[in-house]
């Protein structure tokens, strides 16, 4: 199969990493893959670095005709089978001269949040997909409602992780905590991801704020993103010693393994996030809002502990609760790493990718 993955996004997050993993999973399989990527785009590099055929593309409205007559051209010159778009410009244009060259076409939806209701979903997810694949399941009957999908054509697939990827050496975690100045016998609670104003960052800091007079628990953030803003907030809450910031990690994981606790509390969009099936395959006891695809993986009593979103409170009963109990931060980690095994392993993604291109490509399955 050729398959034509789109994506209009410039950055470089969860998004775009799943897309090029997606396309080495395939690769490896003997699918032939290309990348349609905005100019300048964060998955411009990686996706060369990898060895992809990328072509760059303006998806801009500016530029809407000039990249749509492109596409028509790229398609047919390169015998693509299938196209996979990702966002809503790249969905537009890549849809539209997808049909025009009657390939098939699925899109995947990255995000939780709502789509819009009326023409616009009924266009991009109706008569511009044949096979909508999500990152969460919540969002599949929303989809379906409002586009007129039939639910046999919506399947959510998480983004797996790769175990292998996940080794960390002996020691490591202990010469993290050494190099950030945080105690070898403190309780860490930590979070990791690209700081957004809807990732849960500032529940977490009054969470901290909230268990200061604990002397024996502390928090660490690590990731990049808007962190100045976060570091002003923690400085102004007076939160030097408790709450600290790795910043950007390239390799992450010794930091995961730190940790005594991992807690997620994005309050919007979140799908199944990679750092926290990567912290619950570390074993580590979760703490996460149900939002999104979290739910999915942080499992009320079994793989960690459910909280509201917008709630420091309930984030600072949580984690006293895992401090206390050992017993219950122990089973939940093995049964978090389980869990991730069973159903979140790259691999996984990959098989159920592969079935989605081929179901969509059957003549049953076109629109």
């Amino acid at each position: 199969m050729r398959i034509l993955h789109l994506e209009a996004s410039s950055g470089w997050g969860g998004q775009e990493i799943r897309i090029l993993k997606e396309a080495e999973g395939m690769r490896a399989r003997g699918h032939v893959v290309f990348l349609g990527v905005m100019k300048g785009g964060g998955l411009v590099k990686e996706a060369c670095k990898a060895g992809f055929t990328v072509f760059e593309l303006n998806f801009h409205k500016s530029a809407w005709l000039f990249s749509f007559i492109k596409l028509v051209f790229l398609i047919k010159l390169y015998r693509i089978d299938l196209v996979n778009t990702h966002s809503s410009l790249d969905s537009w244009i890549g849809g539209i001269a997808a049909r025009m060259t009657r390939k098939t076409i699925v899109r995947t939806r990255h995000l939780s949040s709502p789509i819009k209701a009326g023409w616009n979903s009924r266009v991009l997810y109706g008569k511009l997909a044949d096979f909508v694949v999500t990152t969460c399941s919540d969002i599949i009957p929303v989809i379906c409602n409002q586009s007129g999908k039939a639910t046999s054509l919506c399947r959510f697939i998480a983004t797996g992780v790769d175990p292998i990827q996940l080794k960390v050496d002996k020691g490591a975690d202990e010469i993290f905590r050494a190099k950030m100045g945080i105690p070898s016998e403190a309780f860490l609670v930590g979070t990791a991801c690209f700081m957004r104003s809807w990732k849960g960052i500032d529940d977490f800091l009054k969470a901290a704020d909230l268990l200061r007079n604990h002397s024996n628990i502390k928090w660490v953030i690590i990731g990049g993103g808007h962190e100045e803003i976060y570091i002003k907030k923690a400085k102004e809450m007076k939160l030097n010693g408790i709450v600290y910031f790795s910043g950007h990690l390239k390799n992450p994981f010794p930091g995961l393994k730190a940790l005594d606790s991992f807690a997620l509390l994005s309050t919007a969009h979140e799908g199944v996030s990679q750092a926290i099936l990567q912290a619950a395959y570390l074993r580590k006891p979760l703490i996460a809002t149900p939002t999104g695809g979290l739910k999915e993986v942080c499992l009320d009593r079994i793989t960690g502990l459910i909280v509201p979103p917008f709630s420091p409170r309930e984030v600072a009963n949580a984690v006293l609760e895992l401090q206390k109990n050992k017993a219950f931060c122990k089973e939940a980690g093995v049964k978090g790493r389980q869990l991730v095994l069973d159903k979140f392993t790259i691999e996984s993604t990959i098989n159920q990718m592969e079935e989605v291109y081929l179901r969509a490509q059957k003549p049953a399955y076109s629109l």
